[in-house]
């Protein structure tokens, strides 16, 4: 009688200890890790939902935790994705060309190349600003052409090539146009000149550009030979002076 109550007392202490670990274990032990399919598919539903900053949130957590899994690198690609659709074009470019530096190799190199020029072109906010991020966009889609002429993006990176060109024109025909109402006239003959021959594929932009180039060059000779006719009546003046 009294053994039975004792292993009745016994298998009841067990069964108790062992629940009891569970119940510590839910309470202490941190929970597990989702893995790399799951993170990746939570991050393609928050691109889904346009919840962009999500999105990168999770594309990094996969890149950063499981470097190495399947997934890694079709969340690299879209990481940058994510950047130029929530229009942060500076992290999209760099994110692109680190994924063409990784991958110089992957099918998407030319959809790489053709969203990097796009990052760098939408960086472009005002003919006043300086026109890098255009000569390096221009090169990226030159790149596309020459390397991948029978990509799908080759025609409209042929497009977007000729945006940067008449933009950068703009550029240098508003510093021009500065000299010009600065009275500078002598840079300023200068600078349409290097407008009217350097961006000749921009004909609107060139053709006006020399029209201004022989208006300048008229106003800096004029200016010239005031300069000189001034320089001397003043030496015949301190002549008369002296006398």
């Amino acid at each position: 009688m009294h053994k039975n109550l004792f292993r009745h007392i016994l298998l009841f202490a067990c069964i108790f200890a062992l629940s009891g670990c569970g119940i510590i274990d839910m309470i202490y032990l941190p929970p597990a890790e989702d893995t790399a399919q799951e993170v990746f598919e939570a991050a393609n539903d928050a691109m889904s939902e346009k919840n962009y900053v999500r999105a990168v949130e999770l594309y990094n957590k996969l890149r950063d935790t499981y470097p190495f899994s399947p997934y890694t690198i079709d969340a690299e690609l879209s990481l940058a994705d994510a950047y130029y659709l929530d229009e942060e074009y500076i992290l999209a470019a760099e994110t692109y060309k680190d994924f063409e530096s990784l991958h110089p190799r992957h099918d998407a190199i030319p959809y790489v190349l053709y969203q990097t020029g796009m990052s760098l072109l939408k960086q472009f906010r005002s003919i006043d600003r300086a026109t890098t991020e255009l000569q390096e966009a221009y090169d990226c889609f030159d790149r596309l052409r020459q390397t991948f002429p029978d990509s799908p993006y080759s025609k409209s990176a042929g497009e977007h090539m000729l945006t940067c060109r008449k933009l950068m024109a703009e550029h240098e025909l508003y510093i021009a146009d500065v000299f010009w109402h600065m009275k500078k006239y002598g840079p300023a003959w200068h600078r349409y000149e290097y407008v009217a021959e350097a961006f000749n594929d921009v004909p609107e932009v060139a053709d006006h550009a020399k029209e201004k180039s022989l208006s300048a060059y008229h106003k800096y000779r004029e200016e010239q030979s005031r300069e000189v006719r001034e320089k001397r009546e003043g030496s015949w003046r301190q002549w008369f002076t002296w006398l």
